[in-house]
């Protein structure tokens, strides 16, 4: 028997605060005052503080002196200079991973389609996360996993704003189940393209 571990104020408070980051619920932009969070949870303010520390190594919220955390603003510049980091590294991974089926992505996939039509958009981008970072994994070198990893919290900021262009999540899978396809039975050539093609953010 597998004992449940509970989860503590910090941590419920930390992922509720998360999925309404991830949701769009709270804008980019948006401060989160200590005073307010803690009045509208009730819990304490030491809660969360560290509740939103979480965040912020995360990387999902900013902090700076005398002033409250807040979400990051990613900017047209921003999607622009994170595409032109991932292409790169996913290539790579395109490369080592041509001619295989991936097992995990082909999982997150799954889930990711079986998400109902009111599923809060956290839970998109956590299947679509899940999904590429089972592809970076499956490449089987550390060093590529980790400077992937370095982007994550960037990349899902921009998938918050790609929530608009996405309302039929549908489109969203299909897309990914034509690269999972093209990276199972092409060349490396021919799923490097389709990774190119694929890091081409839409415009909301």
């Amino acid at each position: 028997m597998t004992a449940l571990r509970p989860v503590s104020a910090v941590e419920a408070l930390a992922a509720a605060l998360r999925e309404r980051v991830l949701s769009g619920d709270i804008e980019p932009g948006a401060a989160l005052p200590e005073q307010e969070l803690s009045a509208r949870y009730g819990v304490a303010r030491p809660t969360v503080r560290e509740a939103l520390a979480v965040l912020v190594h995360e990387g999902l919220l900013r902090r700076e002196r005398n002033r409250s955390a807040y979400v990051p603003v990613v900017t047209a510049a921003d999607l622009a200079d994170l595409m032109y980091v991932r292409r790169p590294l996913e290539e790579l991974m395109a490369e080592a991973v041509a001619g295989r089926r991936v097992a995990a992505a082909e999982a997150a996939l799954d889930r990711l389609a079986g998400l109902p039509p009111d599923a809060p958009w956290a839970d998109v981008v956590a299947e679509h996360m899940a999904l590429h970072e089972a592809l970076v994994a499956a490449a089987g070198s550390p060093r590529l996993d980790r400077l992937y990893g370095s982007l994550a919290a960037e990349t899902r900021l921009g998938i918050v704003g790609l929530r608009h262009v996405y309302e039929d999540r549908h489109e969203l899978t299909a897309e990914h189940a034509g690269l999972l396809r093209v990276i199972a039975e092409g060349t490396p050539e021919e799923a490097r393209r389709a990774v190119g093609e694929h890091l081409r953010w839409r415009e909301s």
